[in-house]
């Protein structure tokens, strides 16, 4: 019976190791941790608009909360905006990608086309928009106009809501296209080829081989996008609608802000930012936990 052995890295090696880890470690600490810590901090805590004395409270700010009728909106209108946002964004970006994969004319341009939105800042990409949908002479408002259809998202809340759906997915698609064409690509073209010889049509070929080995993708663009949604979609939101009409477009990141900068709440706004921060951990590790079975990585 053959003893085993064990390899130890040598100090320079762990040093090594460490110089490298180190930067990434402290980035994190300052710009993570400690803005949470503070956060869970403060939440429990009632401070001054001017910062100058703080009263603790307890678990005051979270009853509030629970109780808040505006919060609950607020909550209801994440959900709608995250759950569309992402559909739609994955949707097409997977439409997209499955038209660059073939062989079409012009591909190379087609391709740089679909990425360059992505280049796009968050609070630019809901400014083109606006402008687009401007109520007084947008492109876009006047087609609408010529179909019969009033657009005026300054006072209408479900097309504020649509608008900034639709800025966010745009924002969006250019990184969902990239990772599904690379999906896409890494499928070995001797499977589809043969499931053609043996007379399966486009469809089948897609949803009884392609789709199920994009499956590691989606689940990855999944939890990316539920993230974005509900954290860095706060330019668009501000820079489209500042939350309203009445508070029909206030997310729960955009309540945050403005409860904490606007408001001047800040022991409540922190207690938003902990619960936002609870939200997103649960939802991931409900996708990592029920999602990821259904993924077929082979």
């Amino acid at each position: 019976m053959q003893e085993k052995r064990y390899a130890f890295a040598a100090p320079r090696d762990f040093a090594l190791a460490v110089c490298f880890i180190l930067p990434q470690l402290v980035v994190t600490g300052l710009f993570f941790f400690y803005p949470a810590g503070q956060a869970v901090l403060g939440s429990f805590f009632m401070e001054d608009a001017f910062g100058l004395s703080k009263e603790f409270v307890g678990l005051e700010n979270y009853r509030r909360l629970a109780e808040s009728g505006e919060y609950l909106h607020s909550a209801w209108v994440s959900l709608v905006f995250s759950l569309s946002t992402v559909l739609l964004s994955m949707g097409l970006a997977l439409v997209l990608a499955v038209t660059a994969d073939q062989a079409i004319k012009g591909g190379k341009f087609y391709k740089s086309a679909v990425i360059i939105p992505y280049a796009v800042a968050p609070p630019l990409a809901g400014v083109l928009w606006m402008f687009l949908f401007n109520p007084s002479g947008g492109a876009m408002t006047r087609i609408l106009a010529g179909l019969g259809v009033s657009w005026n998202h300054m006072l209408d809340g479900d097309q504020a809501m649509i608008l900034i759906i639709i800025a966010a997915s745009w924002k969006q698609i250019s990184y969902n296209f990239l990772f599904f064409l690379a999906g896409l690509q890494a499928i070995p073209k001797s499977l589809i080829e043969a499931a053609a010889i043996d007379g399966a049509g486009f469809w089948r070929r897609f949803l009884g081989i392609v789709f199920p080995l994009l499956s590691p993708t989606t689940f990855f663009l999944l939890v990316v996008n539920t993230i974005y949604t509900l954290f860095e979609t706060f330019g668009i939101v501000h820079a489209v609608t500042s939350g309203g009409p009445a508070q029909a477009t206030s997310t729960l990141i955009y309540k945050v802000y403005n409860d904490g900068f606007v408001g001047l709440d800040f022991g409540g706004s922190s207690a938003q930012s902990v619960v936002l921060m609870i939200i997103v951990m649960a939802l991931t590790f409900a996708q990592f936990h029920f999602v990821e079975k259904k993924v077929a990585y082979q």
